[in-house]
């Protein structure tokens, strides 16, 4: 029996993977039409769904990694963060621009470890 679970598991990717007490999930914008701010808010409703399903949630977040295609973008992102996580439980996060993301119009994804 394997010591990692996986969730919503398709041929490319799982929605959450746990092992050894933590889970790591990925997001992408649902709406790939939608504004940095929309975008990154949708993102950020689904994490905490998929958090909450794996047994953490958002304040047991110990690293997140955002990936921008525009660095411009950094503030809007920056205060739906703010606003979506808890006073005093910021986790450790590194914030990265890349060239592209998967599908054309998507403008911010988001990868969190949290503890279980």
């Amino acid at each position: 029996m394997s010591d990692i679970q996986r969730a919503g598991t398709t041929p490319r990717y799982s929605d959450f993977t746990l092992h050894n007490g933590v889970v790591y999930c990925v997001e992408v914008p649902p709406d790939e039409n939608a504004d940095i701010t929309t975008q990154t808010s949708a993102m950020l409703a689904c994490l905490e769904t998929l958090l909450m399903q794996a047994g953490s949630s958002k304040q047991r977040l110990l690293m997140a990694t955002l990936y921008l295609t525009d660095m411009a973008d950094y503030a809007a992102v920056n205060a739906a963060w703010e606003a979506w996580l808890p006073a005093g439980s910021a986790p450790s996060r590194a914030c990265v621009q890349v060239v592209r993301l998967a599908k054309p119009g998507w403008k911010v994804e988001i990868a969190v470890q949290a503890a279980v």
